[in-house]
């Protein structure tokens, strides 16, 4: 996925026999003595404005606290922070602390033993956050990460065009939803914005859609026995082809990227289309891509995927993800304090007043500012379930192929049943 977006141990003293036994293998430096002089390598994406200052700051404090432990920061884009994460990680050396979205990624990095299992670590204090964000970090029931940020995806549309068109509310069901689509082109507006070059943010509505048909549970037995190829999947995958077949996205889409000056962000920023289905992160990208570099502002606004009539799922259920922190197996005893530091209240507020966070600590929500993101955190809050991004959820090789799969079928050259068919075969193989 990109930098929207990824997703520990000290292992402390009564529970070290067994862990440390196991990490052995890997080879382990981790100090016993705390006050020792530590250094945490910290890599993460944050690589610009507004991040990048706040991160160095607490990381600045921490060090002026703690005068034994130093804090090396290694900020990377996105595509260059997972290359080199690989190759640290193929070698069996990740950093000792380091950018993650969780899912099917982290998953194969506890299998290789490159993380540490946080669980009793973090046990004081991972009660303050949002549930539904340590989902994605928790593997088999134990938690080997920690999410400062998350968020859902949802459509954002703005408000201008929906009065053009005569549009009063917004649609709660996707027959509603395509009859939107239909009133606003029939207007001569451009029904949704679609970066189809980039290929995840097509998946976004076959895997919701995926949600409101089968549940969160028809997602869940997917990645248990690898088989997509079932009727709720092709079911997704046919409403998704209703909504391909009223050609509602902007022209070009197929070759449009999401972020670049004339890509699907852009498109909605510069009031050239109704529609989006985007994460928590779409107003400050519209912004930044639009020609204004302000977007819609209070023109924007925010709702749920609508829910599927006869569907399993309801409305309640949310999908998204977020960006988090794992320990990296050979990191010094003073990581996990780091961390808890980063995710203390105060932090989390300083994190979420940037508005390029939603803060996980649940006390930390009055410091948004923006009302469409008070909108999504509300959402969050309440929600009943939580899916992580299925390119995430999955191992890296399916979470491909759901987003191959999907973009085939936006584009018209393969069926519903052909793209479950094809998922399920790489899913089989791994």
């Amino acid at each position: 996925m990109t930098a929207h977006l990824s997703r520990r141990t000290l292992l402390g003293i009564a529970g070290a026999g067994a862990g440390a036994y196991l990490l052995g293998a890997c080879g382990s430096d981790e100090p016993t003595n705390p006050d020792s002089p530590q250094t945490i390598n910290w890599w993460h994406i944050q690589n610009t404005e507004p991040m990048l200052p706040v991160w160095a700051a607490m990381a600045k404090e921490y060090e002026t606290a703690h005068t034994n432990v130093k804090v090396v920061i290694q900020p990377l884009e996105n595509e260059a922070f997972k290359a080199k994460l690989t190759t640290a990680t193929q070698a069996g050396s990740p950093p000792d602390l380091f950018q993650s979205w969780g899912g099917g990624v982290l998953k194969q990095q506890v299998d290789a033993g490159l993380v540490k299992d946080i669980t009793e670590q973090v046990q004081p204090w991972i009660g303050t956050l949002l549930p539904a964000s340590v989902q994605p970090f928790t593997i088999d029931g134990k938690i080997y990460g920690v999410p400062f940020d998350v968020g859902m995806v949802g459509f954002w549309y703005n408000k201008d065009l929906f009065a053009k068109a005569g549009i009063t509310a917004t649609p709660t069901t996707w027959a509603e939803l395509l009859t939107t689509v239909s009133t606003t082109k029939s207007k001569g507006i451009v029904p949704i914005a679609l970066a189809g070059k980039e290929k995840w943010p097509g998946h976004f509505y076959w895997a919701y859609l995926a949600m409101r048909i089968g549940g969160l549970g028809a997602l869940q037995q997917a990645a248990k026995d690898n088989n997509f190829d079932t009727p709720d999947f092709i079911a997704a995958g046919t409403r998704l082809k209703e909504l391909v077949d009223l050609q509602p996205f902007q022209k070009g889409f197929l070759g449009a990227e999401y972020g670049s000056p004339d890509g699907q962000a852009a498109t909605m920023g510069n009031g050239g289309a109704a529609l989006e289905l985007m994460g928590q992160w779409a107003p400050t990208v519209q912004a930044s891509s639009s020609t204004s570099k302000k977007g819609l502002g209070d023109k924007l606004g925010y709702f749920a995927f609508p829910a599927v009539d006869g569907g399993k799922g309801t409305v309640a259920e949310a999908f998204g993800g977020g960006n988090g922190f794992v320990v990296g197996k050979d990191a010094p005893a003073s990581t996990v304090d780091f961390l808890k530091v980063l995710l203390d209240v105060a932090n989390q507020r300083k994190s979420a007043a940037t508005g390029a966070v939603l803060p996980t600590v649940k006390d930390a929500a009055d410091a948004i500012k923006d009302p469409n993101s008070k909108v999504v955190a509300a959402s969050l809050a309440s929600a009943t379930g939580f899916q992580l991004y299925l390119d995430q959820a999955y191992p890296p090789a399916v979470g491909q192929q759901v987003n191959d799969s999907v973009a085939e079928l936006v584009a018209g050259s393969k069926t519903p049943e052909q793209i479950v068919k094809d998922i399920t075969k790489v899913a089989k193989s791994q």
